[in-house]
């Protein structure tokens, strides 16, 4: 089938069209809608003929009546709903409404025939009947209401509002003068008879004036109304047979089967030569030279329209009241109500023509000196704006503001623009803007960067970052340029971002950067009159704990130790979570820091011996606490080397004590070194395995990649947790070795997935500082490649943000290279360190990975959900992949979803697996990503 050019009903087609291309369609149509018209006109030429001459008999001309208006009802309602079909959006609708309308009306016919005709007895009125017919007027009307128009200006939309009341009281009037006033002084059977008998004329008011209100519009807009035309002669037409219907009806004097039947026929006509109405294309409108008299009689179509209706309706209530010599209260009430109107329409007419006068004095006044002006200004602005741009006089009052800060801060610009922005801005940013225009003054054509609270229109105070330059020199400008631009948003994002990574997410405390911080000011600050000591603190069982009840149970108990140990300190103490079970605690004092440190790590033994409520469950959990003071250390990192082996002395005794710092303790440092040495030698035992864990894409549930985790089968100890050895390995350099065969083993295995199922699955790997510091990275990743077939665009390298951080510049140009390669490159952990934000635009990243402690909080912190928000945002702005880690349950793979969060991977979705069980999970799906999806 063609492709159909607009519908004629409200797809804003000009009218007048001029058809360029395909003449001969466009002959066809216009030959199909003469024959549809001369068919319909003979059709009620017919009818007519019959109801006036009645061939055979009343009974004949009565059955003729009932089965051919039923007919034409139903082809002028199926008609419609076809062309409804044929459209969509609005046109549809409002085809569709008019079709339904149609077919109501039918059913009401329906009735009528079969009692009439069928049953022959005589059609109660009111009855059945009457619910079809009357039902018609409220689905046309709406039907007719979703024709689409421009949207107007609040202005235009007012004045449509008038026009349309000046007509709808216009026409009730006419109608009650002609008929609802006769029909009230008549009076009928009931109540019930008389509403319904004015229920048709009335409704046809309603609708004659929806038709000449949407004719106006589409008038006024210059789009085709020939099917609305047509509609609307169809709601004349049945109005007027309506109301004489009403009358004869009244009087006893209507019977089926007479010359009124023939006005039914012929609207119902006219609606099926609308929906027929062959499509008119769209084209340039063209230019025709009109007459005055022709140009005042169609264009001003819209304007005529209401004065026209008053017009009449005060004409007819002239001869009214000269027949009758009396008014009642319902004639004087419309006419002062049409006055009213025709005074607000007036009012309305003065002031746009008003405005629209003084607007073209100043305008024609001014353009020939702005010209140049606005030229120059402009070119300004384009070279110095930002986001939202002003010009400012040197004591900072606004002479011309962007339209661009309303969509900013909500401010109009109209509204600043006179205003001083001294006023505006809030008083502690008033020192700021002072000292910022007095150095943009003494410094022509330099730009001066500066941030200000400024309000916004409702009400919040947000940050604004202003540059301004002084260009009070340049004649075209002769003022302060400023651009501003909103960094409220980024500045929370990286404040928060900043608290997440001194505090711990879950229980509040203090992290393990910002306890090393306190640490080492309180140790570089340290006298012989103050000293300090910390305490490493170890949960006793709570593994045990964690594994058997869940995470969540874990959690909860973690929250209740941070409130205790919180308790328990002092108030000039510092409590931290270093990650896990683990805890940490400073304690800065007199010279007996060490008696201190005891008190305080007593106490807190003691607060943890009680038992905790979480949930129904009463739980039991104790602590091994290390003390080391700063006078048995080096430095920091020997003072916290030393607290961790007291710790470990206080675990390995049993737990549930504290344990000072013994320089004898060096000796526990032989497991470590044993552990180093197995570790050494794992690699040709073939003891290191990999486990993978898939990646998912949360768009089409399908698996996508995996990441591939390293596990060590100790032939002693077992299953080594990455845990217990990657640190060994980092601080060893055996992550170098050791991360060349992650490497190769894990593309090996993704290069004979592939080649098993030809699928381009992605290969995520991870890559340590060591790593980078150690060679040339992007050198060993090319002769992995070359070595194992792998696709360099199929392997994905995932680094925190600590690779970014040390030796910035020798790790861009790594970066660089890996890059060259084709190869993905990931950052990891994103959002735990403060620095993610301004390396994020310098490094070539690729996939932004959200840290698990953001997910474990998703469905109960609305923050949380808020800041993942954000981070994907700015992900897609960047142009980069978002991954979530850490999947615990159904609630957050849901927010996640409805956060647009592109690629996950948790144990809910899976938990890293050998690489048969992957390939079958491969294979097979996820059956509890199938579910959640």
């Amino acid at each position: 089938m063609a492709r159909r050019p607009p519908d004629l009903v409200g797809e804003g087609v000009p009218h007048g069209t001029v058809i360029r291309r395909g003449e001969g369609r466009a002959m066809t149509g216009i030959l199909r809608r003469n024959s549809w018209t001369a068919a319909v006109g003979l059709l009620v030429a017919a009818f007519a003929a019959v109801m006036l001459l009645a061939p055979g008999g009343e009974v004949v001309t009565e059955a003729v009546s009932n089965v051919a208006s039923l007919l034409m009802t139903v082809a002028a309602g199926s008609a419609c709903l076809v062309r409804a079909v044929r459209r969509r959006g609005r046109t549809g609708v409002a085809w569709a409404g008019i079709g339904l309308g149609c077919l109501s009306y039918g059913s009401g016919e329906l009735v009528w025939t079969w009692v009439q005709s069928i049953e022959r007895q005589v059609v109660a009125s009111p009855g059945p009947a009457d619910v079809g017919y009357l039902a018609m007027v409220p689905l046309i009307t709406l039907g007719l209401l979703f024709i689409p128009v421009t949207r107007q200006t609040p202005a235009n939309r007012v004045r449509s509002v008038v026009d349309g009341l000046m007509i709808a009281c216009s026409l009730l009037l006419i109608s009650w003068i002609a008929v609802l006033h006769p029909l009230i002084e008549t009076g009928a059977d009931s109540a019930l008879a008389l509403t319904v008998l004015l229920a048709y004329p009335i409704g046809d008011v309603v609708l004659i004036t929806v038709v000449l209100y949407m004719l106006a519009q589409l008038r006024r807009e210059g789009q085709d109304y020939g099917s609305l035309m047509l509609i609307g002669a169809a709601m004349v037409v049945v109005g007027v047979a309506d109301s004489v219907y009403a009358y004869l009806a009244l009087h006893g004097a209507y019977a089926s089967g007479g010359w009124l039947d023939t006005g039914w026929f012929l609207c119902f006509g006219l609606v099926l030569l609308a929906a027929r109405r062959p499509e008119r294309p769209p084209g340039p409108r063209p230019q025709r030279r009109t007459s005055p008299v022709r140009e005042f009689a169609g264009q001003p179509f819209a304007l005529l329209v209401p004065y026209v209706a008053v017009i009449t309706a005060l004409v007819c209530s002239v001869v009214f009241y000269a027949l009758n010599g009396r008014v009642d209260a319902f004639y004087s009430g419309s006419r002062s109500v049409l006055i009213l109107l025709i005074v607000a329409r007036q009012l309305l007419t003065l002031l746009e023509n008003r405005q629209l006068t003084g607007d073209l004095e100043r305008r024609v006044g001014a353009r020939t000196q702005e010209l140049r002006a606005s030229e120059l200004r402009f070119r300004a602005l384009v070279q110095q704006s930002s986001d939202s741009v002003a010009i400012i006089e040197a004591d900072s009052t606004i002479r011309y503001q962007g339209e661009s800060v309303e969509r900013i801060f909500g401010w109009p610009a109209e509204v600043l623009i006179g205003r001083r922005l001294v006023d505006i801005v809030e008083k502690e940013g008033l020192p700021q803007l002072r000292a910022a225009l007095v150095d943009a003054l003494g410094a022509p054509g330099q730009a001066m960067v500066f941030e200000l609270p400024v309000p916004h229109a409702d009400g919040r105070i947000r940050l604004a970052e202003m540059t301004m330059t002084n260009l009070l020199d340049d004649p075209g400008v002769r003022g302060l340029v400023l651009n501003t631009r909103d960094v409220h948003d980024a500045k929370e994002l990286q404040d928060r971002l900043v608290h997440e990574a001194y505090h711990d997410s879950l229980t509040g405390l203090a992290s393990r950067a910002l306890f090393t911080e306190r640490v080492t000011e309180a140790v570089a600050g340290g006298t012989r009159t103050r000293e300090v000591a910390i305490l490493v603190i170890d949960l006793d069982g709570f593994k045990e704990i964690n594994d058997s009840l869940g995470h969540a149970v874990g959690d909860q108990l973690l929250i209740q130790v941070a409130g205790r140990l919180l308790k328990a300190v002092r108030e000039c103490d510092t409590v931290a979570r270093f990650g896990g079970d683990e805890f940490g605690v400073v304690v800065e004092s007199s010279p007996t820091a060490r008696r201190d440190a005891e008190i305080v790590a007593a106490r807190i033994v003691a607060a943890l011996q009680e038992p905790f409520l979480v949930g129904e469950r009463e739980l039991r959990t104790s602590a091994s606490i290390g003390l080391a003071c700063a006078d048995d250390a080096a430095d920091l990192d020997s003072l916290i080397r030393n607290a961790d082996l007291a710790m470990y002395r206080a675990k390995s005794a049993g737990g549930d004590c504290v344990a000072g710092y013994d320089p004898a303790m060096l000796a526990g440092l032989v497991e470590r070194l044993e552990l180093e040495a197995d570790l050494r030698v794992a690699l040709t035992r073939d003891e290191l395995v990999l486990h993978y864990q898939p990646t998912v894409d949360l768009r089409t549930s399908g698996i996508v990649g995996f990441e591939a985790l390293v596990r060590w089968q100790h032939p002693v100890r077992g299953m080594v947790s990455p845990l217990d050895f990657i640190g060994i390995a980092e601080a060893t350099g055996l992550i170098v070795p050791l991360g060349r065969w992650v490497l190769t083993e894990a593309c090996r295995q993704a290069v004979a997935w592939g080649a098993a199922g030809e699928r381009p699955l992605k290969m995520a790997v991870n890559v340590s500082v060591r790593q980078f510091e150690h060679g040339d990275l992007s050198a060993m990743v090319a002769e992995v490649l070359a070595e194992t077939g792998m696709p360099a665009e199929r392997l994905c390298l995932e680094m925190t943000e600590s690779v970014l951080l040390t030796d910035t510049d020798e790790n861009l140009t790594q970066l660089h290279r890996l890059k060259a390669l084709g190869v993905t490159l990931a950052m990891d952990d994103f959002g735990t360190g403060y620095s993610s934000l301004a390396y994020l635009r310098r490094y070539p990243m690729d996939i932004l990975k959200i840290d698990r402690s953001f997910v474990d909080r998703l469905g109960g912190d609305r923050e949380d959900e808020a800041l993942v928000r954000t981070i994907v945002r700015l992900g897609r702005s960047l142009g980069m992949t978002t991954v979530a880690e850490g999947i615990e349950d159904a609630v957050q793979l849901g927010v996640l979803r409805d956060l647009q969060v592109d690629l996950a991977q948790g144990f809910y979705l899976s938990r890293p697996l050998p690489a048969a069980e992957a390939g079958r999970v491969l294979d097979e799906g996820l059956t509890k990503l199938a579910l959640a999806s």
